[in-house]
């Protein structure tokens, strides 16, 4: 199994997946959902999948008749979301002020 370590742009895009977990996600979509350039964007998904977080396939559409190429799309898988959950869940309470590493209260000084 794949351990992913989640980075800010990582939770970035996991946000935007658990927005609408059961939604297919193209990499414009998410681009602008995340605010990442492309040469962030793709490498993070690629290794969401093989972690297994996302499972990913292309449209199927002829091109020439839809003026534009086929996209590919990206979606979370169920073991994916549950994990992307928790990750962010972890994050949140790794960042959050007073929690750090600590499990006692601090003084409001």
């Amino acid at each position: 199994m794949i351990v992913m370590r989640i980075t800010v742009s990582v939770a970035r895009v996991l946000s935007a997946f658990l927005a609408d977990p059961a939604a297919d996600r193209y990499g414009l979509d998410l681009m602008k959902a995340t605010d990442l350039p492309s040469g962030t964007l793709y490498p993070i998904l690629q290794r969401l999948q093989q972690a297994g977080w996302i499972g990913a396939q292309w449209e199927q559409i002829d091109p020439a008749s839809e003026g534009r190429p086929a996209r590919r799309y990206y979606r979370l898988t169920p073991e994916g979301a549950a994990r992307a959950r928790t990750a962010l869940a972890e994050l949140h309470a790794a960042t959050s002020p007073g929690t750090a590493g600590t499990t006692e209260a601090r003084p409001a000084w």
